[in-house]
């Protein structure tokens, strides 16, 4: 990929870029900043990314590229602690990255949620009015939001949710998403009697009302950002200690804001059923969701990025690339 940014990079004393090495324009920026070593000149250049990769094997060759490319730049802008330890033990200086924890807006998530569960409010009445639809019950009600795709393991969820609904069975699965695993979903949700609610994808203000009505999220395969969307609908994930998640992961904690299991469908079932009718652990992870909605915000994203920018030290404070 090329991206024609020379006149803007031209102007900066910054340039931020994502660390892929299919991004070809990266390689000329790097090299003139070398040459900016020696003369004094901008620009500097930041990587911006997972720090390693996550969702998928890689080659050594692969990797001891993406070793070469980062240890070139000036400054490091890593997802979370996770890609930030990994760089440091690849020989990149630790006092040259900026752990962003990676995030979203969910403030409007937040908002919806909180109005829904305030009576009188439009929301709440909404919300009444899914789980009525729907016949959703408090402590049986699970979530899932997010594509119906191969790295969400949907055979996975829909054996899950077999397994638990024959111990509980007035268990409900409301499933908001859409993809190439659509059609397993659907032919399980238009069977008699079905536990499974397949409503398509959906995003915003109807998001947070399934989370409104919803216990937990169930998610199997790969956590990534919906990660923060449960901490903002206060509806723990469920999720099994799967190789290939992404980054934000990181942000789970076993038995305080999430649930991991081992990776075995029995396993898993049968946590969901245990959380489902422990309504005291219940509550503690939905409590521990939103202190870690906190801390994981768009605005301490935002300020982590500015803060990180205001460090990356001037072209002839730099001295020789790490390594």
């Amino acid at each position: 990929m090329w991206q024609r940014t020379s006149s803007r990079v031209a102007a900066a004393d910054v340039v931020v870029v994502e660390q892929a090495l299919r991004n070809l324009g990266t390689y000329p920026l790097l090299l003139k900043q070398r040459w900016a070593r020696l003369t004094g000149t901008s620009p500097r250049v930041a990587l911006w990314g997972h720090g390693r990769t996550y969702t998928k094997p890689v080659s050594r060759l692969e990797t001891a590229a993406k070793d070469v490319v980062t240890r070139e730049a000036s400054w490091f802008f890593a997802y979370t602690e996770g890609g930030a330890a990994h760089l440091a033990d690849r020989g990149y200086p630790r006092e040259r990255i900026t752990v962003l924890h990676n995030s979203v807006d969910t403030l409007s998530l937040t908002r919806t949620r909180e109005l829904a569960e305030t009576p009188g409010t439009p929301e709440h009445a909404e919300a009444a009015a899914l789980r009525e639809r729907h016949r959703l019950r408090h402590g049986r009600t699970a979530l899932f939001l997010g594509g119906l795709d191969t790295p969400k393991r949907i055979p996975f969820l829909l054996d899950c949710v077999r397994r638990v609904t024959e111990t509980l069975p007035d268990f409900r699965l409301l499933v908001a998403g859409d993809g190439a695993d659509r059609p397993l979903v659907d032919t399980v949700a238009s069977s008699p009697g079905s536990a499974v609610v397949l409503l398509g994808h959906t995003t915003g203000r109807q998001a947070a009302l399934l989370g409104a009505v919803s216990d937990i999220m169930l998610m199997p395969g790969r956590v990534g950002l919906c990660a923060v969307d449960s901490f903002a609908l206060r509806t723990p994930i469920v999720t099994t200690a799967w190789p290939w998640h992404a980054p934000e992961f990181e942000y789970l904690q076993n038995g305080e804001n999430a649930v991991v299991t081992a990776d075995d469908p029995a396993s898993y079932a049968n946590a969901v059923r245990a959380l489902l009718e422990n309504p005291v652990q219940l509550h503690a992870l939905q409590a521990g969701c939103g202190e870690s909605a906190e801390t994981y915000s768009i605005d301490a994203m935002a300020a982590r990025f500015c803060e990180g920018l205001l460090s990356i030290p001037a072209p002839g404070r730099m001295g020789r690339p790490p390594g």
